[in-house]
């Protein structure tokens, strides 16, 4: 009873300062305002998650978030089409990091990259290589299919332009890592990927790695989906 009782008292403070946070009576830092844009320069922190989900149906805090996020993007029109519809979709053609090929994004995937690039891949190779990453490798993102192209299956995220699936990295020094070949190894490739992987739990619902099943030996699938898995 005691329990609840402090549960009851916890949740109607939260209650009362999140009225106070929104109708301006109580100010605080912009990252950590739940209403406030995500800025993609920020650190991510427990309220990163909510501010990309506010996108994923408006657009104009999309647009506020890429313009803190570096990205070169082209806003697509919607598509009807009744197989796999396309609303508030965007062509991701690069930004600091290069790209071997345009990709189509939703807003939240895009903004979701931009944080990963950001915050999880550039750190990660700094501290495994001491240099930078100046090109992702992809096998590409919107596909009108089921999981795994099963007929009785249900959607993917790849059908909704949720999804990217990332296959490797090119170091400033030229070198390139590869999920398929380097994924096995016991080296310092390795362990990058493994960290740019753990990293990218913390900008994405779901990263499935080599970990999960043969079927990702050779790319990291990552989405924002409604799950939440790392594998």
């Amino acid at each position: 009873m005691r329990f609840l009782r402090g549960l009851l008292i916890v949740l109607l403070l939260v209650g009362v300062v999140g009225v106070s946070v929104w109708r301006g009576w109580v100010s605080l830092p912009p990252q950590w305002n739940p209403w406030a844009p995500l800025d993609v320069n920020a650190t991510p922190n427990l309220l990163t998650r909510y501010k990309l989900l506010r996108l994923r149906d408006d657009p104009q805090l999309c647009d506020q978030a890429l313009s803190s996020s570096g990205l070169r993007v082209a806003r697509q029109a919607d598509s009807p089409d009744a197989t796999c519809p396309l609303s508030n979709t965007l062509r991701v053609q690069g930004g600091d990091v290069a790209l071997s090929s345009s990709f189509l994004a939703s807003c939240r995937l895009a903004v979701s990259f931009a944080l990963f690039e950001r915050h999880a891949l550039q750190p990660a190779a700094q501290a495994v290589y001491g240099q930078a990453v100046t090109r992702v490798d992809h096998l590409g993102s919107f596909a009108c299919r089921n999981i795994y192209g099963r007929e009785n299956a249900r959607r993917s995220q790849h059908a909704s332009a949720d999804a990217l699936d990332i296959a490797g990295f090119r170091l400033a020094d030229g070198r390139t890592i590869s999920v398929l070949k380097d994924w096995p190894k016991d080296n310092q490739d390795a362990r990058f990927l493994r960290q740019v992987r753990d990293g990218a739990c913390a900008m994405f619902s779901v990263v499935l790695s080599p970990d999960y099943n043969a079927a990702h030996r050779n790319h990291f699938h990552v989405d924002v989906g409604p799950w939440w898995v790392c594998r």
